[in-house]
């Protein structure tokens, strides 16, 4: 990668890293009078990601600052990133346990605990990011979501997504099935059971840890996010060739977590800040990452030597054979994992006839008329 793209890099982070502590300051500022003569609260949050990071920590900051400005200051929110206040992947139990009032995460992290959270986050072949919103809001999503975390004390809300995922970095070419036997690729999800069952290692290495395993040679292969977070990693200096799309993850959803506890006990205006500024991190996350990944592309194409490949048939239908296998064990085994998975795949069918006469439609469309689309 050229001089330019780091120093665009390190730009950006900087001026992001600015920009939200001169919101940060303005808010407080402009909040410090009406926050004397009211009750303040000071919640904690926890993210999975370290602070800054492209389109994850930095929306995960942006949400706690709108909720203190949509609280009238009434609320303060302390932000933590990964490994600050708990280890990335404890973020759930601190937050059930109330080490920490809110989180920003991705719930197929803790699928351990409910395997039926896989479908919050997105599953291959799954829904993309606007279906999966859809599904939410209007589909009975967050009614199941928010009966899975009951158990576990905690109230969830969409937080947007990196939209659909590239498919990983890679140091060799996968040409076949055969091709992957015996990799240790870096991979989250249900995802992760599928590569495991084709022969794969699967290696669940923490976010802020995924540029030294790759390149140390602790993992052989990475899938994170999509151009621009995977740049902001440097991983197009340490694997040659890019996979997409990734089937694995459509359109990963992203959460806020509260307390239950704490959530019980905010008035209902301040619940209803907790939701708007949830609400509004969805749409600006999305709109965050599509443009970013669209202009990283773009320098990534014109700038280094990164070769682009596609999975080819064989193993995207071995993806979709095993997923189905995985999710039949799951659904014989749980019986609320079997009726989340009716709910989703019910939508999904209906996403199957609906999207290739609208957005892949216009997208099949526009690339044939203009080109590379």
């Amino acid at each position: 990668m050229s001089q330019d793209i780091s120093r665009n890099r390190r730009r950006f982070i900087a001026a992001g890293g600015g920009a939200l502590v001169g919101a940060a300051a303005v808010a407080s500022s402009s909040l410090s009078t009406p926050a004397i003569a009211q009750d303040v609260r000071e919640l904690n949050m926890v993210t999975s990601w370290p602070k800054g990071a492209p389109g994850v920590g930095v929306n995960a900051e942006r949400f706690a600052r709108r909720l203190e400005r949509l609280s009238g200051g009434r609320l303060v929110v302390r932000f933590f990133g990964a490994g600050e206040l708990v280890p990335p992947f404890e973020v759930l139990d601190a937050v059930s346990g109330g080490t920490a009032d809110l989180a920003h995460s991705s719930p197929y992290y803790w699928a351990g605990s409910s395997q039926a959270l896989h479908f919050f986050t997105g599953i291959p072949f799954g829904l993309t990011a606007t279906e999966c919103a859809a599904w939410l809001e209007f589909g009975g999503g967050q009614a199941l979501w928010d009966e899975v975390y009951a158990p576990f004390g905690v109230k969830a809300f969409y937080a947007g997504s990196s939209g659909t995922q590239f498919g990983g970095w890679f140091n060799k070419e996968i040409n076949s099935l055969d091709d992957l036997h015996g990799l240790r690729f870096r991979i989250a999800g249900l995802g992760g059971e599928v590569m495991r069952r084709l022969g794969v290692s699967p290696v669940m290495t923490p976010p802020g840890e995924i540029p030294v395993a790759l390149a140390s040679g602790a993992v052989d292969a990475v899938e994170w996010i999509g151009p621009w977070n995977d740049m902001a990693f440097g991983l197009e200096r340490m694997a040659r060739y890019y996979y997409a799309p990734g089937v694995m993850e459509p359109g990963p959803g992203l959460e806020i977590m509260i307390n239950q506890s704490t959530w019980d006990s905010l008035p209902e205006d301040l619940q209803e800040a907790v939701r708007s500024a949830a609400h509004a991190t969805a749409y600006e996350t999305y709109a965050d990452f599509i443009y970013h990944n669209t202009e990283s592309f773009a320098d990534m194409l014109a700038e280094t030597d990164v070769e682009m490949r596609s999975f080819p048939d064989d193993v995207n239908e071995a993806i979709a054979r095993e997923l189905e296998n995985v999710l039949d064990g799951f659904s014989a085994e749980d019986e609320v994992f079997a009726r989340v998975r009716e709910s989703h795949d019910a939508f999904l069918r209906k996403s199957l006839a609906y999207s290739p006469q609208a957005e892949g439609g216009v997208l099949q469309a526009r690339a044939k008329t203009l080109g590379r689309g």
